[in-house]
């Protein structure tokens, strides 16, 4: 890669800076959102995808670089400890979330919906106020605090990124809630600086002392002892040093590439004979733990170790090192890959994350010490403007809280919880697998996770189906799953088996794209039938179909479930799950299966709905028969559980229910556009949101239906991407115990007795956590985890 010549228009000399010397204009410039690859050996320095919080904080050993392992990496140390905003929600392109309001809704009054951005940032609101309650045990305060962080990271690079792309190209349009794009930004900027000051916050008088009370100190290093400080002067020098590199900046020293979300040292250092101070970045490795282990239960930021006087010593020799200041940089790192029927969509997509990584800066965080000069120098050279720099006390990155959060103090936790094999699945507990085929012919299975084990239900289906010679075909639909995945390995062991295997890998799936391809290509390579879905369309259902023979007949068993294929954030995500034998759902997904790999054009299924032809359509019409049932007299209720809540058009249709009578729940972990109780049209609708240790994921549409009520499971949130640009699937639960059952949840978790958030009609969210007498109001997971426990006469007293 070569880097553009400077601009022959400049020359090298003094900056604005007064004396501080720095190149005469950066290296890499950005015209209508392009950008020019910075110079190789700059850009060699930088990882292609930001590195992931370590999991542990360990002895000196565990401080040595370790390689990143990128196929297990899905941009969520954060989602595998806990509650993320899931921005699976993976937000793709701005322009439908911002398409105005919907043409069937002229008759309904306008201001009716809340802005999204501001929804969501009042969802990790929600995250914070998690780590700010004392009650929240210590550890998993430090980890709210870390996914707070992180999910304002994946905000500022997807949505933030988006907006601003769109108001710089003039395609933004209002949005649905009557905001201009600038004031969405501005509401943003401000909104997000509160939020940020109060993480901060949390962490230094609340959470850090807390630590220090338990033994755990997190120090700084003017903290920390002269022991202490000469042990991790030999770390620096053995395993720190060797792969550092400062980057000067002058004349023949352009501005440096800075990649996102890498925490940076800006270092002023001068010459003792001249006279002159020059600029000069270093760069904090990624490879690294965060915090390393001074001493015992002893802490210190790797940023510090590299910034103390005698280390910066070390790496300016002959040099006077007269201040330093630690600088974080968001980068744009949303995706734009143009589909077309003659491009290789893998090869396109290769190339675009080679481009990511080059995205315009969206945020600048700063520690409020910085020097004034340094911060002009940043934010020119950076070209980011004052309103999108953030100065924070620091340290700055809380996400690598992740690694204090990991230590092994189960004291400090939340109490430990594994889950066992669905009682329908296996009556009585033991070494031997259930035989999953066998069950499924005698009756369904609903599963719940984390709170039902995934790995002796739906992977110990497919590992069944692979190791079964009487299987004669599997068909499954990735988008993400784990980079040491038994359900690929499972996969492969039926293809080099002989079977017929067909995976749709949706090699689109956001920050999981390289771990994608890198899957697909192993599947390829074993002898099964890869597919990358439809032009146009990300492929987010979440289904699998076994193909048996049994006799003189062919058998399909399948199963439609909530979440992703990953054993791992199965054990952390909510999600629900349909194991069935049923024939008309397995000719459902046959005839879904064949229009994802070939030509069908087939929109209409016996028992499910699919996106984008029936979903949207197929809701819209169950609630409006709602309001034929309850002017009818009979039975009539709308309850959804869904991650987001922003389709107009659905949105639409439960205000009018409402002003039919109709009584309409709606259970939302992130986003949520409605505006309930307000008169005359919503004063029927409740909204309700529950956080908590699991990350609630599972999508439920429950309908009255005049008695007879109606239930439907699947992958799709009410938004205008999961309805419009996707292929997703919900399907018709049958079995009265199993309806029953997510009736019974979706009660529990909308009731006053349960905690929980409550939405206003101002779109202020009011969290409900005590009784009228301060006691503790029920946990819905809590509830959920004790009840496995005593099915299984293991319940505390």
């Amino acid at each position: 890669m070569q880097s553009p010549a400077p601009d022959p228009a400049k020359t090298p000399g003094p900056t604005p800076l007064g004396r501080l010397h720095v190149a005469p204009g950066r290296a890499t410039a950005r015209k209508n959102g392009a950008m020019s690859q910075p110079s190789q050996s700059n850009a060699a320095q930088e990882p292609t995808t930001p590195a992931p919080p370590q999991p542990s904080v360990g002895s000196l050993a565990a401080h040595r670089p370790q390689p990143v392992a990128g196929a297990d990496y899905d941009r969520t140390a954060a989602k595998l400890a806990g509650i993320v905003a899931d921005i699976d929600a993976d937000p793709d392109d701005y322009e439908d979330e911002y398409a105005g309001q919907d043409a069937t809704g002229a008759d309904l009054p306008q201001g009716r919906f809340l802005d999204r951005e501001r929804s969501w940032l009042a969802f990790n609101e929600r995250v914070l106020e998690l780590a700010e309650d004392p009650n929240t045990p210590l550890l998993e305060r430090a980890n709210f605090l870390a996914i707070f962080a992180s999910n304002l990271d994946e905000f500022f690079m997807v949505r933030v990124a988006g907006l601003k792309r769109r108001i710089a190209t003039g395609v933004a349009t209002r949005s649905a809630s009557g905001l201009q794009p600038r004031e969405v930004l501005e509401l943003i900027w401000n909104r997000s600086r509160e939020l940020m000051a109060r993480h901060t916050a949390c962490y230094q008088d609340e959470v850090a002392p807390s630590l220090a009370d338990e033994g755990i100190h997190v120090v700084r290093w003017n903290e920390l002892t002269e022991k202490e400080q000469a042990r991790l002067y030999t770390l620096f020098m053995q395993q720190i040093f060797p792969v550092l590199t400062p980057l000067a900046v002058d004349p023949a020293h352009p501005f440096p590439y800075i990649s996102g979300l890498s925490l940076n040292l800006a270092v002023v250092v001068s010459n003792p004979v001249s006279g002159h101070r020059h600029f000069a970045r270093v760069k904090v490795p990624p490879l690294l733990s965060r915090f390393l282990e001074a001493s015992p239960q002893r802490y210190v930021p790797i940023e510090d170790v590299i910034a103390a006087p005698r280390h910066l010593a070390e790496l300016f020799p002959g040099m006077t090192v007269e201040e330093h200041h630690m600088f974080r940089l968001t980068r744009n790192e949303d995706l734009e890959v143009e589909e077309d029927d003659t491009e290789n969509l893998l090869q396109a997509l290769e190339k675009e994350l080679m481009r990511r990584r080059f995205g315009p800066p969206v945020r600048l965080e700063v520690e409020e010490t910085i020097d004034s000069e340094v911060l002009s120098l940043l934010v020119r050279e950076l070209k980011i403007s004052e309103a999108e720099v953030y100065p924070l006390p620091g340290p700055l990155d809380l996400t690598g809280l992740f690694s204090i959060a990991g230590l092994d103090r189960p004291e400090l936790k939340y109490p430990k919880f594994v889950a066992g094999t669905h009682r329908d699945l296996a009556e009585v507990e033991s070494s031997s697998a259930p035989d999953i085929f066998a069950a499924l012919r005698t009756h369904d299975v609903l599963l719940h996770h984390p709170y039902d084990s995934f790995s002796t239900s739906v992977q110990a289906f497919l590992e069944q189906a692979a190791n079964d010679p009487d299987v004669l075909a599997i068909k499954q639909t990735l988008y993400r799953t784990s980079g040491d995945s038994p359900i690929v390995d499972a996969l492969i062991d039926a293809a080099e088996a002989g079977k017929q295997v067909l995976v749709l890998v949706e090699i689109k799936a956001r920050f999981d794209e390289q771990a994608n391809i890198k899957w697909a290509r192993k599947l390829e390579e074993s002898g099964c039938h890869v597919v990358y879905g439809l032009v146009g369309l990300k492929t987010h259902c979440k289904l699998s179909l076994v193909v048996r023979q049994e006799g003189d007949q062919l058998v399909r068993y399948s199963h439609v479930g909530t979440g992703n294929y990953h054993p791992k954030t199965a054990r952390l995500y909510e999600d629900l799950g349909l194991l069935t034998a049923n024939q008309e759902v397995g000719a459902d997904l046959s005839d879904l299966f064949n229009r994802l790999s070939g030509y069908s054009r087939r929109e209409t299924y016996r028992r499910l709905l699919v996106a984008p032809r029936s979903l949207r359509t197929g809701l819209v019409t169950r609630i409006e028969k709602e309001v034929q049932h309850h002017r009818a007299g009979r039975p009539a209720y709308v309850r959804i559980k869904v991650n987001s809540m922003v389709d107009e058009a659905v949105i639409d249709a439960l205000y009018r229910a409402s002003q039919a009578g109709v009584p309409v729940d709606v259970w939302v972990r992130g986003i949520c556009a409605v505006r309930p109780g307000v008169a005359g049209l919503s004063e029927n609708i409740r909204v309700r949101s529950v956080l908590g240790r699991f990350l609630e994921h599972s999508r439920v549409f429950a309908f009255g239906n005049g008695g007879e009520p109606e239930v439907w499971i699947g992958s799709a949130d009410m938004m205008h991407r999961n309805l419009d640009r996707r292929i997703e699937a919900l399907v018709r639960v049958e079995d009265p115990a199993h309806r029953a059952a997510l009736s019974r949840l979706l009660e529990t978790g909308m009731s006053d007795n349960t905690a929980s958030w409550h939405l206003g009609p101002d779109g202020e969210w009011t969290r409900h956590a005590l009784d009228a007498d301060g006691r503790p109001l029920r946990n819905v997971q809590e509830m959920l985890i004790d009840a496995r426990r005593r099915r299984r006469g293991t319940a505390t007293p």
